[in-house]
């Protein structure tokens, strides 16, 4: 299990979603100096001691480690591994929606808005999860020829 790509492509999948869920995303930055610079994570944003929550990116982000994480014990049975695969980068899609209109929300015309370089680790597990289809649709070719030798 270990020593196929695709089980490696989809634990550095899962290490980025948890990473993504720890790190702030990006900073809000008031112009006039009072705010100062709030941070933006996954779970909300603290603006001068009120709350505002974003518990919904930090849902899809947690959604999507789970399944990426089951996705790497499903081996035996490939057509749904890449099913998985697929359902998990249309989460992280999603998940870019979601952070649209949470950025929309959150922000007026007093602060601007200074992305974290951790808002593109989803973006970089969408291309490893296409990777991992590639590579498991290449695995299942090859057990189909092998099966056809016998």
């Amino acid at each position: 299990m270990i020593q196929r790509i695709q089980t490696v492509y989809l634990l550095i999948v899962t290490v980025a979603l948890i990473t993504a869920m720890c790190l702030p995303m990006g900073y809000f930055v008031d112009a006039t100096g009072a705010m100062g610079e709030c941070a933006f994570k996954a779970l909300g944003l603290d603006v001068n001691g009120a709350f505002h929550s974003t518990w919904g990116l930090f849902g899809i982000l947690m959604l999507s480690t789970i399944v990426a994480l089951a996705t790497i014990f499903l081996y035996k049975n490939r057509m749904l591994q890449i099913r998985m695969s697929i359902f998990n980068s249309l989460l992280l899609v999603g998940f870019y929606i979601a952070f649209a209109a949470f950025y929309f929300a959150l922000k007026n015309d007093v602060n601007s808005f200074r992305i974290g370089w951790a808002l593109c680790l989803p973006l970089i597990s969408i291309i490893l999860n296409i990777l991992a289809i590639r590579a498991i649709g290449r695995d299942e070719v090859m057990v189909k020829a092998a099966d056809r030798l016998r």
